[in-house]
């Protein structure tokens, strides 16, 4: 569920709650019948919006929900591998994000101290590598972002920034000096992006991921073999200064994909995941 679907039921939530507003000037009764709706509305919203990660494996996992995205492939249960049974040996494959920490690139960092990452970067790799026994896949999917879109927003961002500035200078609280410090830093970050971009840097996001895939005599052979294998990832790539978490839900069905078919444009990507800027 993306932010869209979000303001159109809460638009509706809105909606319902003006009818049956209305309607109970009609009755004392109706007033409950109108908060019932509006509350329920507001509980579907907040349930669909973690239905993709929490609520919607917990119900498969309850019921035994399984779904096939492809021939031959399952969606186990806990809508966190995909499972293919070949002449009796079964094969699960995971995946777990690999995203940057936000952000490394931000400017927070003096300069010596980005230089000595990147350095170190390609040893760390290696290191990383040669401690995994089994094979695994590193997915990058990137796209070029627009690049006035993305300089008008960085902009209107500065712009609150520095309202938000001038108001805490007229403040005359003990506690301004530190405001005004962190309320400058935010304003460098942001300048010293529309500065990148104004030399020629172009924006782009990105999506990263790590793939790996268990063998077993059995289904939950192979699941428990995946399962140690996506925890002996998470432990060798920490070093990386990477959010390392295991895919579950729906992301789970679009990685899936992502084997036959990339993304044709930026939404697409934007639509199925929190895309790094």
């Amino acid at each position: 569920m993306d932010e869209t679907d979000i303001v159109y039921l809460a638009l509706s939530m809105v909606a319902i709650f003006i009818v049956l507003a209305s309607i109970s000037a009609f009755g004392k009764g109706w007033s409950y019948v109108a908060l019932f709706f509006t509350l329920m509305t507001l509980g579907l919203i907040l349930a669909l919006n973690w239905a993709d990660f929490v609520i919607f494996p917990l119900v498969a996992r309850i019921i035994g929900i399984t779904f096939q995205p492809a021939k031959d492939y399952t969606i186990v249960k806990g809508q966190d591998a995909v499972v293919k049974n070949v002449g009796g040996l079964f094969y699960a494959t995971g995946f777990i994000t690999g995203n940057l920490f936000s952000y490394s690139f931000k400017e927070e960092e003096v300069e010596s101290d980005v230089e000595e990452k990147m350095t170190l970067a390609p040893e760390n790799w290696e290191r990383a590598i040669m401690s995994i026994s089994f094979p695994f896949k590193f997915h990058v999917l990137s796209v070029g972002r627009d690049v006035q879109k993305i300089r008008d927003e960085l902009e209107g961002r500065r712009s609150y920034q520095e309202f938000q500035l001038s108001r805490t200078l007229q403040n005359e609280k003990a506690s301004v000096e530190t405001a005004v410090t962190d309320i400058r830093r935010k304003i460098g970050i942001i300048q010293a992006r529309i500065d990148r971009i104004s030399a020629g840097e172009k924006p782009i996001s990105s999506v990263m991921y790590f793939e790996t895939t268990a063998v077993g005599v059995s289904e939950k052979a192979a699941l428990d073999t995946l399962s140690l294998q996506i925890k002996q990832l998470q432990v060798a790539m920490s070093s990386l200064n990477l959010q390392l978490s295991r895919i579950a839900g729906r992301e789970l069905y679009s990685l899936f994909k992502f084997n036959f078919a990339v993304p044709l444009n930026y939404n697409d990507i934007a639509t199925e995941f929190s895309v790094e800027g």
